[in-house]
């Protein structure tokens, strides 16, 4: 076996996500071990106001850099505990590191960039194994997004050689690949759809407390206010053609509070943001199909956390009649640990000297090799 393990934290800050992956010459990935390391209130909090902040000082930037860095080596090595592996058999840690800011359009015409909290350096001196890491900048480097990065990934997993596929990732936000059968020479489309579950999960945690709707429940007793979902749509993202990536930078409470007309009832605007992330999810897939002239795709796989909620998935189930949603468990690959998976495959494909990204997802402007090798 050839062992890579991959680490993700996405923009819901609930926890690394560690997935030990075979990944061999020929032949699909296979997910041989997995691994979900909370996290720690403060730690989550930190993050949480830098990915907010205006002005941050270097000391607390280095603070939660190293505390985010060892909670990734205790990921690591209770991945390797669990699965009965020596650190010498794995070949590689692909690490993404914590998102703080994704601006791949610059600021007030600053340069492009997309900054994540990570030290490979110390998480390499931790675990004893070689690490790959910084992934996005190459591909910015390029002239691309520096996202969606997992479409390569998913068309290394899913793609078919009969029939039009979808995935879709519903992390904080949500990205779409749309993958061609093997026998179209086009390559996959992919790229943001916009929020799915940040801003569910920032509202219930303002009016409810806790992290999340658990399975969409205070989203399904609520009533759809189907004005604020138009003025929720009308945000020009929704409307901008691939290659496109967003997060908080874009979509944040305060960019949901501009769109309230004041005295909402707090589970309406739940059901509304629920909606809004079912009906953003199928604009996109319209727009990938009017891409390539396309027909109904015959599957969609959901991942991420939003695919353990039932009033989301019923959403899109409704907004996609044409469309069944499959679980990815039937190719062995759990909606959990496609993300993480994502990065060992990353990993992988670094220390091979192969391309990690899609331009046709990212608009850079060709194939490039992506992040940097730190050694044991």
């Amino acid at each position: 076996m050839s062992l890579f393990i991959g680490l993700m934290s996405g923009t819901s800050l609930d926890g690394i996500d560690a997935a030990l992956v075979d990944i061999p010459a020929e032949g699909a990935p296979r997910l041989v071990g997995t691994h979900a390391e909370p996290m720690p209130d403060a730690l989550r909090d930190l993050l949480w106001r830098l990915c907010h902040a205006d002005r941050v000082a270097f000391a607390e930037l280095a603070a939660a850099e190293d505390t985010f860095c060892r909670l990734q080596a205790a990921a690591v090595e209770a991945l390797m505990a669990s699965s009965g592996v020596a650190r010498g058999a794995v070949a590689a840690i692909g690490s993404h590191g914590q998102t703080i800011e994704h601006a791949p359009w610059g600021h007030d015409g600053g340069p492009a960039y997309s900054l994540q909290l990570d030290n490979p350096s110390l998480l390499a001196e931790l675990t004893g194994c070689a690490v790959v890491a910084d992934f996005r900048r190459r591909d910015l480097a390029a002239g691309g997004q520096a996202a969606p990065l997992a479409p390569a990934f998913h068309e290394a997993l899913f793609r078919s050689a009969e029939e039009w596929r979808l995935v879709l990732n519903l992390g904080g936000f949500a990205n779409l690949s749309l993958l061609p059968p093997t026998g179209d020479r086009r390559p996959p489309l992919g790229f943001d759809t916009g929020p799915a579950n940040a801003l569910m999960d920032a509202w219930h945690a303002r009016h409810r407390g806790g992290r999340f709707d658990a399975g969409g429940a205070w989203a399904a007793s609520g009533r759809l206010d189907e004005a604020l979902l138009e003025r929720l749509l009308s945000e020009p993202f929704f409307h901008r053609p691939p290659p496109r990536s967003t997060g908080r930078e874009v979509f944040h409470l305060d960019w949901l509070e501009g769109h309230l007309e004041g005295g909402e009832a707090p589970a309406d605007v739940q059901a509304t943001l629920a909606e809004l992330t079912a009906a953003s999810v199928a604009l996109s897939v319209e727009m990938a199909r009017e891409r390539f002239a396309a027909p109904p795709a015959a599957l969609l796989i959901p991942c991420g956390g939003g695919a353990h909620n039932p009033d989301l998935l019923a959403r899109l189930a409704r907004r996609l009649p044409e469309t069944p949603l499959v679980a990815g468990d039937d190719w062995g690959w759990p909606a959990d640990w496609l993300e993480a998976g994502a990065f060992a495959w990353l990993a992988a494909r670094r220390l091979a000297g192969q391309p990690g990204n899609l331009p046709s997802v990212t608009g850079a402007a060709g194939p490039r090799v992506l992040g940097g090798l730190y050694a044991p």
